[in-house]
């Protein structure tokens, strides 16, 4: 039987620079796909071509049997394709059942029928045991349910094929488990899924074939079972992986003998954080562990005054309570990379040197005209340092891959010349090579002076780049690990049962 999608001789640019040669893609039906590659191969731009967000240059498109070029995504989604993106693309101040049935929504005499369009909504969320109140606003939910929440929407739609774009992002283990569920169930009733993750693991778990791409090409296809990891990885990369990660920190001792830039004691925000206490030293990485809903996003938050605490101390850079607001934050030294970078992190529309000139603006001209010679000096000595890969400073940054938006939003702070730098899940959807990148700059600009508090939910990655980890848990702070104390397992017995549970883990 005929494959359910194939793509043939993909070809596309943008302003002159190549994005896709020659690419391939095929589906079978019934078959859960694997599309990877680093940020910056060209899996977000086939599958934009393939839904009608973007016009292919070159190429052919069959999907269930005949040619199709789809002016729109809403005319994919017609034909029998859903997307669910990383970044969820719903009406937050609309209800539940709103968003799962929007663009199809069930009338009766002319009216809508809500007693049948909240029952089908409870009714597809409930396959992902998600009960929750389908009347009330998609905003009232943590980031994690509104995930179910689209992914909900797009199996609604009685897709033949499914696409997810690290559709586990926000997702806890517990709920990951209920997806693979769900992409068994879709695979069982002959419905195809496209999966792009950069988590092997995922991949492993339930995917039947993977295709590799770089550099805007297909590189390898193969079924899942006949590729082991190490040859996954370096056929991505283009190179032997020698060493995923360079040491190049400074010695944890030298740090630990100075004072902390920043101490948090007793803070209490909302109701998520209670009592979470913790410091960073000069040229010190300190991470902070914790399951989702631990506290670890909303106390970064009140360091950079960004939400104001209800309790506790915060002192930073010798003052007390000091930071009333980001701008009082900025001022005296200090940068906050948040975890959602499309939403509060870039401004797509605007170019690469907008976005990272956008902190420093005051101090590059007067009376309200920027300077041009100053910005154009900034930008393309961040360029070069950070390695960022674009066609140029005034290339829109909604055209970067994931991984050189992060790199821009890291140079926006860096060229302020921060005192601390808090990085909430700096390598969130980007792939290994561009993750390795960030994590070995990161470890470079410590060596140099910069205290660093990093969040992180890849546990290996915040045990391999931390020298101490504060782990939360319940919005307290129940540990702190350093030196040989710090390891996956001595994080984990910590998140699970605090303190004096994890030092008799270590003792065992």
């Amino acid at each position: 039987m005929a494959p359910l999608l194939t793509m043939h001789g993909i070809d596309k640019r943008f302003a002159g620079i190549p994005a896709l040669r020659a690419a391939e893609l095929a589906v079978e039906r019934g078959e859960v796909h694997a599309l990877i590659g680093q940020n910056g191969a060209g899996k977000s731009t086939l599958i934009k071509i393939l839904t009608g967000y973007y016009a292919r240059d070159a190429g052919e498109i069959v999907f269930g049997g005949r040619p199709v070029a789809f002016a729109s995504p809403q005319e994919a989604q017609r034909a029998g394709i859903s997307t669910i993106y990383q970044e969820i693309n719903l009406v937050p101040y609309r209800s539940v059942t709103e968003n799962i049935c929007l663009g199809r929504e069930k009338r009766r005499f002319g009216l809508l029928d809500w007693p049948a369009m909240h029952a089908e909504a409870r009714g597809l969320l409930a396959r992902f045991n998600v009960d929750i109140d389908v009347h009330r606003p998609l905003m009232a939910y943590p980031t994690a349910v509104q995930q179910m929440v689209a992914i909900a929407r797009a199996i609604g739609f009685d897709a033949r094929l499914v696409i997810m774009d690290e559709p586990t992002s926000s997702l806890d283990e517990r709920e990951v488990e209920v997806l693979f569920g769900v992409i068994r169930r879709l695979k069982d009733a002959g419905v195809s899924v496209i999966f792009v993750s950069h988590k092997l693991d995922e991949l492993y778990a339930v995917c039947d074939r993977v295709t590799i791409m770089r550099d805007g090409r297909t590189v390898l296809v193969s079924a899942m079972a006949d590729l082991s990891r190490l040859d996954l990885v370096t056929t991505m990369l283009g190179r032997e992986l020698t060493q995923a990660l360079r040491e190049g920190r400074e010695d944890a001792d030298a740090a630990a003998a100075r004072d902390p830039i920043l101490k948090v004691r007793h803070l209490a925000v909302g109701r998520k954080v209670r009592d979470v206490g913790f410091d960073v030293r000069p040229g010190e990485i300190v991470g902070l562990a914790g399951l989702l809903g631990a506290g670890r996003t909303e106390s970064a938050r009140a360091v950079f005054g960004a939400d104001r605490p209800d309790a506790g101390t915060i002192r930073f850079a010798g003052s007390d309570n000091a930071i009333a607001q980001p701008a009082d934050a900025i001022g005296a030294g200090m940068g906050f990379c948040s975890e959602d970078r499309k939403l509060e992190g870039i401004i797509p529309d605007m170019s690469v040197r907008e976005n990272m000139i956008l902190a420093l603006m005051p101090t590059l001209g007067r009376r309200g005209i920027v300077d041009e010679g100053k910005s154009r000096a900034v930008v393309d000595r961040f360029i070069k340092l950070l390695g960022i890969r674009c066609s140029g400073p005034e290339q829109r940054i909604r055209e970067l891959s994931g991984g050189n938006q992060q790199k821009v939003l890291l140079a926006r702070w860096l060229c302020m010349n921060p005192k601390l730098l808090i990085l909430d899940e700096p390598t969130r959807g980007i792939d290994v090579g561009a993750k390795a990148e960030i994590l070995n700059l990161i470890r470079e600009l410590a060596g140099q002076g910069l205290g660093v508090l990093m969040i992180s939910s890849e546990l290996e990655e915040v045990v391999e780049a931390a020298s101490r980890i504060f782990v939360l848990r319940d919005g307290r702070t129940v540990a702190e690990l350093a030196g040989d104390a710090v390891s996956e397992q001595t994080v984990m017995a910590a998140m699970a049962h605090g303190d004096a549970d994890r030092r008799e883990a270590a003792r065992g």
